[in-house]
This record gives structure tokens, sequence and C-alpha cells, in this order.
């Protein structure tokens, strides 16, 4: 059902000479999450202006599926590798369609 869907917007700011340490997470981490069942479509992004700046968005069957995605290796590893080459805390933000 279209109203239990979850919308995740994640931003990534790279430390000055990390970029290429966040694109190739970004990278590896995209395909293996498309791949989950309660994936429905995921994305990342670099920002035009700003090449530190990084971001995923994703659209999940059900907040049940992101949690479940939030716990596999593949997602924990992802999130340590890249906490690691960002300045500033984690910015994950759950959502939902207006109207």
């Amino acid at each position: 059902m279209e109203s239990n869907r979850l919308y995740i917007f994640a931003r990534f700011h790279a430390q000055a000479g990390r970029e290429q340490d966040v694109s190739e997470a970004l990278r590896e981490e995209v395909p293996l999450a498309r791949a989950e069942a309660g994936c429905l479509s995921i994305h990342a992004f670099r920002a035009t202006r700003d090449l530190q700046l990084f971001f995923i968005h994703s659209c999940w069957r059900d907040e049940a599926a992101f949690e479940l995605h939030a716990t596999l290796p593949h997602t924990t590893r992802f999130l340590e590798r890249v906490s690691a080459a960002i300045d500033h805390p984690l910015d994950v933000t759950r959502t939902r369609l207006v109207g």
C-alpha cells in the first residue's frame, strides 16, 4: 500500500580529500540495497556546485523494510565507512508523501 511507503533522504558531506571514499562507498552500497526485497528504489547523487556533497534518496515498502535494511551487514559496513569520511553527524531523514 502506497501510504505505508517510506522515503529516505540521506546527506553526506565529505571531509576535504575524502570525496572519493564517499563516492566509492555509495557505488558499492546502492546495488546491495536495491537488491533487498523491501527496497522499491534507491539512487545516489552528487551535488554539482559542492563536490563534497552527496545524497541518497530511497523508497521502501514500509518502515519495517527500512528497519531490516538498517541491520544488514552491508548497511552497517557502509555506515561505518562513510561516517569516517564525512564532516558532520549522520544525517538521515525518514519521510512520507504529502497528500
